[in-house]
């Protein structure tokens, strides 16, 4: 089979032999990846990592049961499925040890991988492989900084990376406001088109935070979802106003930034929720509600897995807007 690991800074292609599922596991043809920021973070050395340097890369991936193990009952052959991001997280609080895709454990830049049947989801028909490959991380991360979001809540998303329109795109099937902030015309464009009902430019308005109390009467965001970290955290705590908002601190794409004062965290009363993407149990629920209220996942290309290089290339330009996806069929 035909399978990228990273050697010296690059991806190289290599054929190494099709695994065969032990017991309890499913060997699982990969038919679509997706990259996420947490992959460039790995291939350039810039992530905590738990296993060798040359671990499969990408978290993220859908295909089709090709060969099962002995004892397995969840999958048989012929199934559709995606894998959960965290492969040992079924349930429940999470646990004190995780090995991640990619930099704990070899991920899904491969044709075929074995995996346990507990580190999977059923794909429903109404999801193409592309489509289901988008899931595991942006869309279950943007689900459960979501959870408990009512209809009318005002929800603020930042950018127009994966966990963002997603977040977007969850939030307005809950009967939120979502208020989103963006760099330029054309992508605030696209936010408008995907529901957004107030649109900031944090270029033109770098004080975006009293834009977001302006728009929202001085209420500020019922939830923020938080995906800048250190470059956009205080104006995000300014967005929260004083009425106990809940931020759900997502990533550090933003880096540098203010630092936060603490009379200022204070005064807001706002929660603070760290978000380690989700269970499995998170993924079923999310796939459960897309399968009830379907959204289609905004993808921006599409790429060929023999140039996986060029898609990794574009998707570190930053030039996408939507996930940007392999196909491995």
């Amino acid at each position: 089979m035909r399978v990228y690991r990273p050697e010296a800074g690059k991806l190289l292609l290599r054929d190494e032999p099709v695994p065969e599922p032990q017991r309890g596991e499913v060997l699982v043809r990969v038919r679509a990846t997706s990259l996420n920021y947490r992959d460039l973070l790995i291939l350039d050395g810039d992530h905590f990592t738990t296993g060798p340097g040359n671990l499969v890369p990408v978290s993220d991936a859908a295909g089709d049961v090709v060969a099962v193990g002995d004892g397995v009952t969840r999958f048989a052959v012929g199934d559709r499925v995606l894998n959960a991001f965290h492969s040992h997280w079924i349930a429940g609080r999470l646990p004190d040890t995780l090995v991640g895709y990619g930099n704990g454990q070899d991920g899904w830049l491969t044709e075929y991988r074995t995996v346990s049947e507990q580190a999977l989801v059923a794909l429903p028909d109404s999801l193409t492989y592309e489509q289901g490959a988008t899931l595991p991380c942006a869309a279950v991360t943007a689900w459960t900084s979501l959870d408990g979001v009512r209809p009318g809540d005002v929800v603020l998303t930042l950018g127009t990376g994966g966990v963002s329109l997603f977040a977007l795109q969850l939030a307005k099937a809950r009967g939120a406001r979502v208020v989103a902030t963006t760099s330029s015309a054309a992508k605030a464009a696209k936010l408008t088109e995907l529901g957004a009902d107030t649109v900031l430019d944090y270029v033109a308005t770098p004080e975006w935070g009293k834009a977001v109390l302006d728009a929202t009467g001085g209420r500020g965001a019922d939830r923020i979802v938080e995906v800048g970290g250190p470059g956009t955290f205080a104006q995000s705590l300014i967005a929260a106003g004083t009425h106990h908002a809940e931020i759900a601190l997502v990533g550090f794409v933003g880096r540098g930034g203010a630092a936060v004062d603490f009379m200022d965290l204070f005064r807001s009363g706002a929660t603070v929720r760290k978000i380690w993407v989700g269970s499995r149990e998170d993924t079923e629920d999310l796939v459960r509600w897309l399968e009830a209220r379907p959204i289609e996942p905004v993808i921006d290309s599409v790429h060929p897995f023999e140039r996986a290089d060029a898609a990794v290339e574009h998707f570190r330009s930053r030039a996408n807007l939507g996930k940007v996806v392999l196909t491995h069929a």
